[in-house]
């Protein structure tokens, strides 16, 4: 099995089927691995105000509970995971659009 030490040695993939032969045959250098974990800092945190209505919160509140979690911490969890998501999917839309151009301007 091949080692990754570098993430500029993963390869866009056109197909899950594609990145599931790559996985396959390849695995990731734990110290790459431990290098891109970013350790949390709770002296970075900031307080905001969030309105919401009462019924909202209550539903939080027990959907955190049977969690087992502050509905605080769910909400932020939630926050971090669609930032990530939007994200990704704004810079796979730019790739889009970039290839479209690069596509134009060969058949010009």
């Amino acid at each position: 099995m091949k080692e990754i030490f570098s993430w500029d040695e993963i390869p866009e993939f056109s197909s899950e089927q594609q990145e599931a032969d790559f996985w396959a045959a390849h695995s990731v250098d734990a110290r790459l691995m431990d290098g891109s974990l970013q350790a949390h800092n709770a002296k970075e945190s900031t307080s905001i105000t969030v309105r919401i209505d009462p019924q909202m919160l209550a539903r939080l509140k027990r959907l955190a509970r049977e969690r087992y979690l502050s509905y605080q911490s769910m909400m932020k969890q939630w926050v971090a995971e669609r930032l990530e998501d939007e994200i990704y999917h704004r810079e796979r839309k730019i790739d889009f659009f970039k290839e479209g151009e690069d596509a134009e301007s060969d058949e010009k």
